[in-house]
C-alpha cells in the first residue's frame, strides 16, 4: 500500500493476496510472494470461481438442477477450476507425505495426516485423502474471497462515509498509537470500531442465502413436515435486515451495535457466517483477520477517493451466492 505512493490505485490484488496467505500458513505452512506464478494461478482460479457463482447465469442452474450438465455456461468453467485446485492441494499433500515428521507437525496437512494414520485401522474414518483434498479445497474457497471481498467493500464503505472513518482513527490513535501493531486483545477496549466491522458484514449481507443445507431426518417445523434429504436454503438476510432488530436497515449505521453509552451491543440477529452446528467454520479466524487487517491499514493511512465521497456508488454490481462490490479506486495517505 505504501508503495502505491499515495496515488489512486485499485486494492482488488492486495486484500485478496493477503487472505490467501493466511489460509497458505494455516495449511500449507507458507506464504506466498505476490509475485510467484503458483500463488498468482491459484488466486486467478478462485477469483474467476467467485465471479461466475455470483452471476445470474448461476440463479438459472440452481432452478434447474437435472439441466445442468446438458447446458453450455460458464458452471462447466467452475468446475473445470475446482478441479485444477483439486490437482494443485493433491501435489502439495504428497509432498507432505514424503516429509511428515509425526513429532513435529508443521501445519494442518501434517495434523490430518497423523489422523489418518491413526485410523488406519478403521475401515469408516472420515481421515482419507480425498476428504483431507476436499476439506483443504472448502478452506481455500471459504476462507480467501469472503474475507478478502469483506475487507474491499469495508473500505469502499468508509470511502462513502469519511465521518466514520474519523472516528476510526480518533479510537485507534487513543487505544493503540502509532508505535506499536493492533493486537486482538485491543478489539474489547475498541467498541466503536467492533461495532463499524460487525455494520459492515451486516450491511453489505455478503452471502445472502447462505450455503445449501439439508435435513439429516425428517423434522416438523411449525405446520410443515421437511422429509429427510431436504435441501435448505437458510436466508440470511432474513435476520441481518430485520427492522425490529436493526432500525433503518437499509442504512449503514454502526450505532446498530452501539447502546446508549457507545458500548458494544451484541445482537442474536447478527450471523453473517450462519448459526447452529453448521456454522462456518472459520468464524473465529475470519473476526481476526477482519479487525487486524482494518485497524492495521487505519493507523497507517488515511483513506480518500478520487471522486467526492456523495458519488460513490455502494449497490453490488452481482449478487447470485456472493454480493460483490463495484469496482473502485483510492489512496492510501500515509498518517
Amino acid at each position: 500500500m505504501k508503495k502505491s505512493e499515495r496515488l489512486p490505485c485499485d486494492p482488488t490484488f492486495i486484500l485478496g493476496c493477503a487472505p490467501c496467505n493466511v489460509i497458505c500458513s494455516i495449511i500449507f505452512q507458507k506464504c506466498f510472494e505476490y509475485k510467484d506464478q503458483k500463488f498468482l494461478y491459484l488466486m486467478k482460479l478462485l477469483n474467476e470461481n467467485v465471479k461466475i457463482v455470483s452471476s445470474p447465469w448461476m440463479k438459472v442452474c440452481n432452478s434447474f438442477p437435472s439441466l445442468v450438465c446438458y447446458l453450455p455456461g460458464s458452471h462447466h468453467k467452475v468446475v473445470k477450476n475446482i478441479h485444477l485446485i483439486h490437482e494443485f492441494i493433491l501435489e502439495e499433500v504428497k509432498e507432505h507425505q514424503r516429509s511428515l515428521d509425526p513429532s513435529n507437525p508443521r501445519d494442518f496437512i501434517d495434523c490430518f495426516l497423523m489422523k489418518m494414520e491413526q485410523e488406519k485401522q478403521q475401515p469408516q474414518s472420515e481421515f482419507n485423502i480425498d476428504n483431507l483434498a476436499r476439506t483443504v479445497r472448502d478452506l481455500f474457497g471459504a476462507g480467501t474471497e469472503t474475507t478478502s471481498t469483506t475487507l474491499r467493500y469495508g473500505l469502499l464503505l468508509l470511502l462513502k462515509y469519511p465521518e466514520i472513518e474519523g472516528k476510526l482513527h480518533e479510537e485507534i490513535d487513543r487505544v493503540i498509537g502509532r508505535d506499536r501493531s493492533p493486537c486482538m486483545e485491543d478489539r474489547s477496549k475498541m467498541p466503536y470500531t467492533n461495532a463499524v466491522i460487525h455494520e459492515i458484514q451486516r450491511y453489505i449481507d455478503l452471502i445472502p442465502t447462505n450455503v445449501p443445507h439439508a435435513a439429516t431426518e425428517d423434522v416438523q417445523f411449525r405446520k410443515y413436515l421437511i422429509p429427510k434429504g431436504t435441501t435448505i436454503i437458510p436466508f440470511l438476510s432474513s435476520v441481518l435486515y430485520d427492522d425490529k432488530e436493526f432500525p433503518n436497515p437499509d442504512q449503514f449505521d454502526p450505532g446498530h451495535f452501539l447502546d446508549g453509552s457507545g458500548n458494544f451491543k451484541k445482537s442474536d440477529y447478527f450471523m453473517p457466517f450462519s448459526t447452529g452446528k453448521r456454522i462456518c467454520a472459520g468464524e473465529s479466524l475470519a473476526r481476526m483477520e477482519l479487525f487486524l487487517f482494518f485497524t492495521t491499514i487505519l493507523q497507517n493511512f488515511t483513506l480518500k477517493s478520487p471522486i467526492d465521497s456523495k458519488d460513490i456508488d455502494i449497490t453490488p454490481i452481482a449478487s447470485g451466492l456472493v454480493k460483490v462490490p463495484p469496482s473502485y479506486e483510492l489512496c492510501f495517505l500515509p498518517s
